[in-house]
């Protein structure tokens, strides 16, 4: 299958073409409502990948994507609905070089690029970072921007493998909107409403609103999820615009911790099987509401002003994840076994992100040299509690219980066994807060020396604190020293751990050469910040790990735009990467302790990214592209706990792929019918970790004093996962007002996994119908 894939991305990088993306956002409603004295949105017109109607709000700045120095992709709604997506990971399959690394228990989906995870720090609402733990809705989606490479300049504490935006659906003056319904396999129904107008001459509304009730072809596993989304838009005056936009998501999820692991070996185990208790239960909720205001002073100088808020709590009562599991061999029977006594997980997480930002554009002369400017600061506070639970029989409340009941076979296992009720009692036995500042301050300069010749040049100081305060649980001793009554939680005294701080500053700079309008060669350095955890052998907080990235490319549109390439090399290096300390601060005794750290360790990326989109005949949409990415351990301590010089990150797949296509005719008898195809490769990668250095310590004989104290082992712990193709297809037609799309996904029923370290293990869903129908108000 892979193959025929990558045969096929070969073909197209002769035939291909361009997507047609429209930019429906808040810039788009003002302009065409400024322009339009009548308030009717002005006609749409075909536009190329590599140049949208105007600058993609990821990159911030204003910059034109031809000016980037570095590669852009966007999936517009349009695919978005052809695609009939249900998750973000379904819109994902269209964004080359990003891909699922792990399922997370079914509460969250989990993206890496480039080697690096795009984790809360790289993920993106409408500009402000947002908090992961959730699997977002798509259907309030206007489009989904992955700016690739480097982008710490304009956000600060993001990994180099790039930074994604979701954009949500804003306002319009004109009447429309749409009633729809998608209903599947498995129970699958999610009814939605998108109406949108104006509320008089100078205010618009838009109301998103979903809920989705499905089960899975996972046995006992459900999802039941609302989500509205309301957005204001105010024309102050013709140079001021405020939106106001809010965001609710409340889900009912079963957690789904997969199926087992022995050693290396996933278990040959029917795809449908729950191992979790038929009591399990999860719930997230996140909110957020923001305000986002726009002056313009002229054609040349802007000002921006953008705050939000953002709540986000996750509940979960389920049997841990499936671990440590081993062959046995049944006494009785003689049969082989692997047992698993299950233990119990309850979580009470959260976050609440308080977020402002202040920026100015603008654009002037000094000579025959032009400036496009870019400056502003940002200022995050972000606090998030975290509780820890403990468990008791409620037959026997003064014993803490910390599994359900006896072992079981998951080669053999009976659901009429298992009870649907919560056995067990339980009580916090500890909380901890931590409480995260943000500052950052940043200038950045795009100076077009010629109309051919230009430079990108900034710089990002940014300034990051963090403290955790513990209150748990604690035991008081009466006057003989035996252990006599525990402290309640809620009488315990909070204790405050040091301030971790951390300073960097983030430069860039690029180089573009633009021979003519269709085309753009570029070249550029950046560095990227990560913070770590734990402390130096002397106690001292560590310096954050600085992450280097050169990057060369080029954009080129062909045929008037019907043909829009982008190809990118790139190079990535921590050489700082902390790593457990070798030494205690003697610099003689062997450290054992992994909390020690120093940086001494190094990894190095290298990869090249091709991304095609074409439109070849009115009515045809094509995306292709093809990722490589090889990111190795280059250098380590050595120590118990840390990298193996040599190995690939774990999660890290070589090469992945996609392919679309969607066609709807334009004219004729059979006017309005549609088709299309997706296929999506991921590569061989492995779970797990990756493999790690154990040391034993060995007394030397008296009458050999030259023994050695240690010894170094390595312990392999990589979990060996095949590349996969998944392809969906899909038909569809449209009458007047009235449209009907179906989709059968994975189309081959392929199974494979994502695995997140050594647990997690959940199967790729199977073949599945989808069929969606939408009338237009």
């Amino acid at each position: 299958m892979k193959y025929i894939l990558l045969f096929s991305l070969s073909f197209l990088s002769f035939a291909a073409y361009s997507q047609d993306y429209s930019n429906n956002d808040t810039a788009s409603a003002i302009n065409d409502t400024v322009k339009n004295k009548k308030g009717e949105v002005l006609n749409e017109v075909k536009i190329t990948a590599n140049k949208p109607k105007k600058p993609i709000s990821a990159a911030r700045s204003g910059i034109k994507v031809m000016d980037l120095p570095q590669s852009v992709q966007i999936v517009g709604s349009e695919v978005i609905e052809q695609q009939q997506a249900i998750r973000l990971s379904d819109v994902i399959k269209n964004a080359n070089g990003v891909y699922v690394g792990s399922a997370r228990g079914g509460a969250q989906e989990s993206f890496w690029s480039r080697g690096y995870t795009m984790d809360t720090n790289n993920m993106f609402k409408n500009g402000f970072r947002y908090n992961t733990g959730s699997i977002p809705d798509v259907s309030g989606l206007e489009r989904v921007e992955f700016l690739k490479g480097g982008s710490a300049l304009l956000f600060g504490n993001v990994t180099p493998g790039g930074i994604l935006n979701l954009v949500t659906k804003t306002p319009k003056f004109t009447e429309g909107g749409e009633l729809s319904m998608q209903m599947g396999s498995y129970a699958f129904y999610k009814p939605s409403i998108d109406f949108y107008g104006p509320l008089n001459k100078s205010i618009a509304y838009r109301i998103n609103a979903s809920y989705e009730n499905s089960e899975s072809f996972r046995d006992y596993v459900k999802n039941d999820r609302i989500y509205f989304n309301p957005s204001l838009l105010f024309n102050l005056t013709e140079k001021t615009h405020i939106t106001l936009q809010g965001d609710y998501l409340s889900a009912d999820w079963t957690p789904d911790f997969g199926t087992g692991i022995v050693g290396k070996e996933i278990l040959d185990l029917p795809r449908n099987q729950f191992f979790g208790a038929l009591w399990s239960t999860g719930n997230t909720k996140s909110s957020s509401v923001s305000l986002i205001l726009n002056h313009s002073f002229n054609d040349n100088w802007k000002l921006g002003f953008n705050s939000s808020f953002q709540s986000y709590r996750r509940t979960q009562t389920s049997t841990a994840q499936l671990s440590n599991l081993a062959y046995s061999t049944n006494s009785s029977t003689g049969e082989k076994e692997v047992l698993w006594k299950r233990g119990l997980t309850k979580a009470d997480a959260g976050e609440n992100i308080f977020g402002d930002q202040l920026n100015l554009q603008g654009i002037f002369n000094t000579g025959i040299i032009k400036h496009q400017i870019f400056t502003g600061v940002d200022y995050e506070y972000s606090t998030a509690p975290n509780y820890t639970f403990g468990f008791y029989d409620s037959a026997k409340p003064a014993d803490l219980i910390t599994t359900e009941s006896k072992a079981i076979n998951i080669l053999n296992y009976d659901y009429n066994n298992q009870s649907l009720n919560v056995p067990f009692n339980n009580r916090i036995t500890q909380l901890i807060t931590t409480d995260t500042k943000r500052f950052g301050a940043f200038a950045q300069d795009l100076i077009s020396i010629t109309d051919y010749i230009k430079v990108l040049a900034g710089v990002r100081w940014s300034w990051q604190e963090s403290e955790a305060t513990t209150t748990k649980e604690t035991i008081a001793k009466n006057d003989q020293g035996v252990n006599e009554i525990k402290i309640k939680y809620e009488n315990a005294v909070p204790v405050a751990a040091a301030k971790a701080l951390n300073r960097a500053f983030s430069p860039k700079a690029g180089l573009v050469v633009q021979p003519n309008k269709d085309m753009s060669l570029f070249a550029s350095y950046s560095n990227s910040f990560t913070p770590n955890t734990g402390t130096t052998v002397n106690g001292e907080a560590l310096d954050p790990s600085i992450i280097d990235q050169y990057e060369v490319g080029i954009k080129k549109d062909f045929w008037k735009g019907d043909l829009s390439t982008n190809v990118t090399a790139y190079m990535i290096e921590n050489n700082n990467l902390a790593q457990t300390a070798q030494f205690l601060a003697d610099g003689i005794t062997q450290n054992a302790n992994s909390n020690f750290k120093e940086l001494v360790g190094a990894t190095k990326g290298k990869g090249i990214e091709i991304d095609i989109t074409a439109r070849p005949v009115e009515g045809l949409n094509i995306m292709g592209g093809y990722s490589f990415n090889e990111t190795k351990v280059s250098k380590s301590s050595g120590t118990n706990g840390s990298l193996v010089v040599g190995d690939i990150l774990a999660r890290t797949p070589k090469h992945t792929a996609n392919l679309s296509f969607f066609y709807k005719l334009p004219y004729g008898l059979l006017k309005g019918l549609s088709f299309g195809a997706i296929a999506n490769y991921v590569g061989d990668r492995t779970g797990g970790w990756n493999d790690d250095y154990l040391w034993t310590e060995i007394k030397p004989a008296p009458t050999n004093p030259n023994d050695p104290k240690y010894t170094i082992t390595i312990r392999d712990r990589d979990i060996p996962l095949e590349g996969y193709a998944t392809i969906d297809a899909s038909v569809g037609y449209e009458w007047k007002k009235v449209s009907l799309l179906c989709k059968l996904s994975n189309l081959t029923d392929e199974l494979n996994y994502t695995v997140h370290e050594n647990y997690s293990t959940n199967p790729i869903a199977p073949r599945q119908v989808m069929v969606s129908l939408k009338y237009k108000l």
